[in-house]
């Protein structure tokens, strides 16, 4: 199971990534359905998901512990380069010998590194359907990417309506496919 995980962790990222790859720069400011966020905002968010995990699982800090570290615009200049850098020491990170095993200290209390890294896994490949949705791009998801995700949201996607993470799911139209469940339970139509 572990390594199907980081597959899946790994398959995520270079969807993003690929995305990531393909915003033109006069598409940076553009609007997301994200409605709080435009293209950069949202890749600074993701690629932020991704600089939390080397500290919290790694290195066993607390969210407490990392503070504002990784607050503010993590992209700089090159937001491809800093994609990049992030995915790679995220993936080394939940790579590493015992890291899926650890009990990570996250903001809503202690979780194993395995289901950090569905839950990550999963906010990556609802949020590469908002960058390609911004930037024009073709928006088909992975089904693999989309049925992993189902799984691992289906049991909270109430809650994360609730904490603020999405917005409220939307009814699933009769017939729909696994992508247009996985978006509606994350508050999003096709």
């Amino acid at each position: 199971m572990p390594e199907t995980l980081l597959e899946q962790h790994a398959e995520a990222l270079r969807l993003f990534g690929g995305y990531v790859r393909a915003v033109a720069d006069d598409q940076w400011a553009a609007p997301t359905p994200c409605t709080e966020w435009n293209v950069r905002e949202l890749v600074n968010h993701v690629t932020g998901e991704q600089l939390w995990i080397p500290p919290l699982v790694a290195e066993g800090r607390s969210v407490e512990e990392v503070g504002d570290e990784l607050s503010g615009d993590l992209l700089g200049a090159d937001p491809v380069a800093a994609w990049d850098r992030a995915a790679a020491a995220a993936r080394a990170a939940f790579a590493a010998p015992g890291a899926l095993d650890r009990t990570v200290r996250l903001s809503y209390g202690p979780a194993l590194g395995s289901a950090y890294c569905s839950e990550l896994t999963a906010d990556c490949v609802v949020h590469a359907w908002d960058l390609a949705r911004a930037i024009g791009a073709e928006d088909r998801l992975p089904d693999g990417l989309v049925e992993f995700s189902i799984k691992e949201v289906m049991p909270y996607a109430e809650g994360l309506a609730a904490s603020g993470a999405y917005a409220p799911p939307v009814d699933i139209p009769a017939g729909a496919d696994a992508q247009t469940r996985l978006l509606a339970l994350v508050g999003r139509r096709r």
